[in-house]
């Protein structure tokens, strides 16, 4: 029998890709799923070709199209997916709301680019090792316990969050939507776990809680002692929980 596919989708922090987003589960889901973790539009190897994108919702979409493309590039009618912050997650609610046959099951974390936007451009504003740095450590719940992970990433990011247009495509997610209506998630049938951590610093819980009290198939589990992410804080307890809710 053909193993399940999942397409597992990145966060948004600047410099980010899939590879180094991922690298902390990856080995467990290959073992289950057959596992595509693209590079979404904006970061990694596809920050060109994406002028004129203003907005999270147009980012959303845009890369809610990206992945359907990679479906049919791959031949796959149906697949799992796990969406990260507000990138993936965000694109995950996007994929649900435009194209709810071609996914089975659905895992969302951090509240998925639901709340509101931040009121200061992470790392660009001041663009230095020292602020990759800081905001890499928000995204845990103790630096400490990740502090050589967090010192390999900040050298990658920041070398990342500085090539040629990747600054100019970060800022233009966070612009205002100019009125566009979000995803009615109302209307997602699509049944949707959403992961949060209890010491989320970025997102507080009660994002997730609104995400699910409007999703009609939506559940919320907090992972007790994780950051934002969860994955890393928890990864055993993070593939379990997306493991045992995908093949349910």
């Amino acid at each position: 029998m053909t193993e399940p596919a999942l397409v597992l989708l990145h966060g948004g922090g600047p410099g980010v890709d899939a590879a180094s987003n991922w690298a902390s589960v990856r080995a467990g889901f290959d073992r289950e799923f057959r596992c595509l973790a693209p590079d979404l539009l904006g970061f990694g190897t596809r920050i060109a070709g994406t002028d004129g994108l203003k907005g999270p919702r147009a980012w959303a979409l845009a890369r809610a199209r990206q992945v359907l493309d990679l479906l049919d590039h791959h031949g796959l009618d149906r697949v799992h997916v796990v969406g990260n912050s507000a990138a993936g997650g965000a694109a995950a609610l996007a994929l649900l709301s435009v194209a709810p046959e071609r996914i089975a099951r659905a895992v969302v974390m951090g509240g998925a680019g639901t709340g509101p936007l931040p009121t200061a451009v992470p790392f660009y504003d001041n663009p230095s090792r020292e602020s990759m740095r800081a905001t890499l450590a928000r995204l845990v719940a103790d630096e400490g316990v990740h502090k050589g992970l967090l010192d390999e990433l900040t050298e990658l990011r920041f070398r990342q969050a500085l090539r040629p247009g990747a600054e100019a495509a970060f800022r233009s997610m966070f612009a205002d939507d100019e009125g566009d209506p979000p995803v009615d998630l109302a209307k997602i049938g699509t049944a949707v776990l959403a992961l949060h951590g209890e010491r989320d610093r970025v997102s507080p819980v009660a994002v997730s809680e609104r995400l699910v009290a409007h999703l009609p198939h939506g559940r919320l589990h907090v992972v007790a002692g994780a950051g934002h992410w969860i994955h890393v804080d928890r990864p055993n307890e993070f593939t379990k929980l997306v493991g045992e809710f995908l093949s349910a």
